[in-house]
């Protein structure tokens, strides 16, 4: 049995005419008529009832009509599929990141340019924002995927993360501020004007809901979505920046050195997030991929 057999059956069925079957599928009368007769000799059973002003199905035919449709139905979803993979149909994948990330620690544009290289129907959006309001998007199933900073919040549990780079959060001060010695506690900045990332960034997340537990309210003086404007800030004695760990070459090029906030101690996390519980499209699910395997490697 062939599926283009199972395919002439099944229209044969919907036109309920060998004529008018042939003429849609482009064949001669004859030559389909043929092929239905080598499909019902295979299975041992007549398939259509050609006795009537109309062609009908047997009922071996009825019986067996879903399943035709249903095996020319896979087939269809399996051309679809590797078409997709193979860059032949045009769609879109929407991706989101934090301020900074296709440029600092992770070369995110170097991996989407290799997809467009692959697959150049595909067209890519980028969309930049807190991390706050792109997992939000995710969930409103607006983005494919994102490259977020977790805030500490409970997330969605249809929502799938895989954390790329973690470091500890740190208090950066101008060089010659005689005010910090090598660490300080949480607590010890409760008074101290600070300067942040924007609400919705992970790192501001985890800072402030550390405070909230320690029994306090930061004194945001200062916030810049750009983490190299808060170190500007803080090396011009304006507060204390509150950012990811930085190496002493980083901070000296600013002018600052750096101080281990504890009790408790705080970690910042970077993690590529997209939905589990809805399909995605099989370019979302080759970029997704990709940007795992890339994201893994720097980290």
């Amino acid at each position: 049995m062939e599926l283009r057999q199972l395919r002439y059956f099944v229209t044969v069925v919907q036109e309920a005419s060998f004529t008018r079957a042939a003429a849609r599928l482009h064949l001669a009368q004859p030559g389909l008529s043929a092929q239905i007769r080598q499909l019902e000799r295979e299975l041992g059973h007549p398939l259509l009832d050609r006795g009537g002003r109309t062609v009908t199905p047997t009922e071996v035919g009825a019986a067996v009509l879903p399943h035709a449709r249903a095996a020319l139905a896979a087939t269809e979803r399996i051309t679809h599929t590797t078409e997709e993979f193979t860059g032949l149909l045009r769609g879109q994948v929407r991706v989101g990141l934090i301020s900074g990330a296709a440029v600092e620690e992770f070369d995110v544009a170097a991996v989407l340019a290799d997809f467009h290289h692959d697959h150049p129907q595909i067209g890519i959006s980028l969309t930049e924002d807190t991390s706050e309001r792109m997992l939000a998007a995710l969930g409103r199933g607006e983005l494919d995927m994102a490259l977020v900073g977790m805030t500490g919040a409970e997330l969605d549990p249809a929502i799938g993360i895989e954390v790329v780079l973690e470091t500890a959060v740190v208090a950066a001060v101008a060089a010659a501020d005689p005010g910090y010695g090598d660490e300080v506690a949480l607590t010890g900045l409760r008074d101290r004007p600070l300067i942040c990332l924007t609400p919705g960034t992970g790192i501001r997340g985890v800072f402030e809901r550390a405070c909230a537990a320690a029994g306090f309210e930061p004194g945001i003086a200062y916030e810049a979505a750009a983490p190299a404007l808060l170190l500007r800030l803080a090396a011009r004695g304006l507060g204390v920046a509150v950012v990811p760990e930085l190496t002493p070459e980083e901070a000296a090029a600013f002018g600052l050195r750096t101080v281990r906030i504890v009790e408790p101690e705080l970690r910042g996390r970077l993690a590529l997030a997209w939905r589990t519980d809805r399909p995605a499209s099989p370019a979302a699910k080759v970029l997704l991929g990709q940007l795992r395997i890339a994201l893994r490697a720097d980290a």
